[in-house]
């Protein structure tokens, strides 16, 4: 069994066979993608002594990029080469920090998401791997990657509304600081996509 950590409403202790249990009764919920442009990610988990951490990656600081800066998982857009959204994530992800997700155990796969400001549709699969690094980043998009335990991630503290930017515009969304240097913010679509797999592993009230 993999290791455990205290959630972070203190009610549950989490486990890597717990996500699975969950991940495996979950029907995911498909978005049509008529008008949409079709993105897949990929939601990385490593079973640390410590409890399970996220990856998440930094997207490069670029003004042609409406996402520039922000916090991210590893994946985009549909090519027509891939055959399938979970191709995609796993190319995107060996692309973006060097991980080989065809040597990780996938878990699963949440239901999609629709972007609220671009039209975009977002498939998310979830993966446990031993591969922790050290990256290797594509520097033109990627910036930074780093791992953030679940304790971090469910810590009600680190919840609110958060002051972020998107393509130039400064506004306020929920989010959740990341205890990374300058705390930055989790935001938007994958905020949404973190948030769903936390309440679907009963971190998280709904």
């Amino acid at each position: 069994m993999g290791n455990t950590v205290f959630c972070g409403t203190g009610r549950v202790m989490i486990t890597i066979t717990h996500i699975e249990k969950a991940l495996a009764t979950h029907i995911p919920g498909l978005v049509p993608s008529r008008g949409l442009t079709r993105a897949a990610v990929a939601l990385i988990i490593s079973d640390d002594p410590a409890g399970p951490r996220l990856l998440f990656m930094k997207r490069t600081e670029n003004e042609d990029d409406p996402w520039s800066g922000n916090i991210c998982f590893p994946g985009g857009k549909v090519e027509n080469g891939d055959g399938e959204p979970r191709l995609t994530a796993e190319r995107e992800t060996l692309e973006e920090v060097g991980i080989d997700l065809r040597n990780a155990r996938f878990l699963g796969r949440l239901s999609d998401i629709a972007g609220a400001r671009i039209p975009v549709h977002v498939s998310c699969f979830v993966y446990e791997t031993a591969e922790t690094g050290p990256f290797r980043l594509m520097d033109d998009e990627v910036q930074d990657a780093f791992w953030v335990p679940f304790t971090d991630l469910t810590d009600p503290a680190r919840h609110g509304e958060k002051v972020v930017r998107f393509d130039g515009q400064v506004m306020v969304r929920p989010g959740i600081s990341l205890p990374q240097p300058g705390e930055p913010v989790l935001w938007g679509l994958t905020y949404q996509l973190v948030m769903d797999f936390l309440r679907l592993v009963g971190e998280w009230a709904a």
